[in-house]
């Protein structure tokens, strides 16, 4: 057999850059809980109406350029002519630079006008203070792009990892001294928002180190040294010309507009709850703490999203392969496994967290204010875990456009409902509509796939199945919690986070327990089947088969 080192390369560079982003997304979401535990609601609600912000300008500043500068350095590196690399590096690293300082001026200036959008003066200080982020985040983002056209995933999972443990103590620290000091709610989230651009400064400074490093090690002949622009190159080592800003821009404008797409529900939020609460009669102040109170239940569905994330990226180059070669079974297969086990995995998610909503609350929060409106944003794990992946199976098949619009329209829904539901329920509306809009995005992609042809899906297998086992699940995670409690009151400790911290563990892993129990007395999935996911599948099946759990 003729081994394919290229190949295992990029293989492990993908686990490699997998992994950090994993980890990285993990750091991201939990540190939303100290926050709330030290700043509290409302300072949690400012940050949760900003951060969102951010993340939609980031994206705008990077203009999609690290994907383009990842096809053309590849395209550079392929031909072995690294000057080219290095030009469409520079000219692009310029743009981003440029753009996020652009932006992240605007956004300092403009920060009263955006808070009269959004319908509170509180976010002002938050804002000006994560313009400092879009100053230096493009131009990191760059420097990774370019790290990945060469198939080297490592500059990039260490900056990842670096930046998001420094932003996060960045924000810890700045929390700690300014409750110290007695900083009021809008102080306190600003400090937060600083994080940002210190985890930007210390990713840019690992990657500056990482490119340092390379330009030693791939310097010409001929070539003096400097941090990032090349001294005049002798005109034999000059073969490509690098290529036009507008060729760069042409490809990365289209990512950009797609990665839009994604954060869209969540900033729709942002431009009406806030603003709907306090039409309700809430006061500012109070609008920004039940915004915050909404906000509890996202760190817990991002993790469960974040791992659909993850695996995602395994479906795309799978099917692409699958397809090139005309497999249509071998599509068929994967894309109606995966949506079903993903589809199942959400659920058993979703219905845990809702059953468990009061004391994982109380637990990580140190009340149970909002546990009805966590029970029921539970149930977006459910909707975004089925929409994130079948978004994959789609562009794996070529249809690129198709998620992206079918986020736009659940973003039109979930204002829709928000404009409804919040007025009269209040953050449990706007659970209800945040439910609503991530299952619409899902079916509408779900739905193309069977028009397509590639889905075939049996009730017993997508409903009647699963509601047996999640049944047993809830049952048996409400069962043991609730006994839980009752031992934690009789032992006279009862009522606080530790006891609501030991029903919490344990009614997951009664709830684990069951499902896994459930998942293979119902046969709800083959050894065969489970050979036939791309990349975890077959191992995971030979574990399985050595622990005597197929036949």
């Amino acid at each position: 057999m003729i081994s394919n080192p290229q190949g295992s390369k990029l293989l492990q560079g993908a686990f490699i850059l997998s992994a950090a982003a994993i980890f990285s997304k993990l750091i991201g979401t939990l540190q939303k809980i100290p926050l709330q535990n030290l700043g509290g609601d409302a300072a949690f609600g400012i940050y949760n109406t900003v951060y969102p912000l951010y993340t939609i300008l980031v994206t705008v500043a990077m203009l999609g350029l690290p994907a383009a500068i990842s096809r053309f350095v590849a395209e550079a590196s392929a031909a072995q002519d690294e000057q080219k690399g290095r030009r469409v590096l520079l000219l692009s690293a310029g743009i981003t630079a440029v753009s996020g300082l652009v932006l992240g001026v605007l956004v300092y200036a403009g920060a009263p006008l955006i808070a009269v959008w959004v319908g509170s003066s509180h976010i002002i200080p938050a804002l000006r203070s994560s313009a400092w982020g879009l100053a230096v985040v493009p131009l990191m983002a760059a420097l990774r792009g370019y790290f990945q056209g060469l198939h080297n995933m490592v500059p990039t999972a260490v900056s990842q990892v670096v930046e998001q443990s420094v932003r996060v103590a960045v924000m810890i620290a700045l929390l700690l001294y300014l409750t110290a000091a007695g900083a009021d709610a809008a102080g306190i989230a600003a400090g937060a928002l600083l994080g940002p651009a210190g985890g930007g400064l210390a990713g840019l400074g690992v990657m500056l180190l990482y490119w340092r490093r390379h330009r030693r090690r791939s310097l010409p002949a001929g070539w003096t040294e400097s941090p990032l622009k090349p001294a005049a190159a002798p005109a034999a080592a000059c073969r490509g010309q690098g290529v036009p800003a507008r060729q760069l821009l042409a490809y990365g404008l289209p990512v950009m507009l797609g990665a839009l797409a994604v954060p869209l529900i969540g900033l729709v939020d942002v431009f009406t709850v806030p603003r709907l609460l306090a039409g309700s009669g809430h006061s500012g102040t109070a609008a920004m703490a039940q915004f915050g109170i909404y906000n509890r239940g996202l760190p817990l569905v991002q993790i469960v999203t974040m791992l659909a994330t993850s695996l995602s990226v395994v479906f795309i180059p799978a099917l692409a392969e699958a397809k090139y070669k005309g497999d249509e079974a071998l599509i068929r297969t994967r894309i109606t496994l995966s949506l079903r086990w993903f589809w199942l995995l959400g659920l058993a998610a979703s219905v845990g967290l809702a059953v468990l909503a009061e004391p994982v609350n109380t637990a990580l929060y140190g009340d149970a204010a909002g546990s009805g409106a966590m029970a029921w944003l539970a149930f977006t794990a459910a909707g975004g875990t089925v929409s994130i992946i079948s978004a994959a199976l789609l562009q794996g098949l070529g249809a690129v456009r198709a998620p992206a619009l079918a986020l736009l329209a659940a973003a039109v829904l979930k204002a829709a409902l928000n404009l409804l539901l919040v007025p009269q329920q209040g953050i449990t509306g706007a659970a209800i509509a945040g439910v609503a809009a991530h299952l619409f995005a899902a079916a509408l992609n779900v739905l193309l796939l069977r028009r397509q042809g590639y889905l075939r899906l049996r009730a017993a297998d997508a409903l009647l199945k699963p509601a047996a086992l999640l049944a047993g699940l809830g049952l048996a995670a409400a069962a043991v919690s609730l006994g839980a409690g009752r031992a934690a009151d009789a032992a006279g400790f009862g009522g606080g986070r530790a006891a609501a911290l030991a029903q919490s563990l344990l009614g997951v892993l009664a709830g684990v327990l069951v499902f896994a129990l459930g998942a293979v007395a119902l046969r709800l999935l083959s050894e065969r089947e489970l050979r036939q996911l791309p990349g975890f599948g077959p191992r995971l099946a030979d574990k399985l088969k050595k622990l005597r759990l197929f036949p």
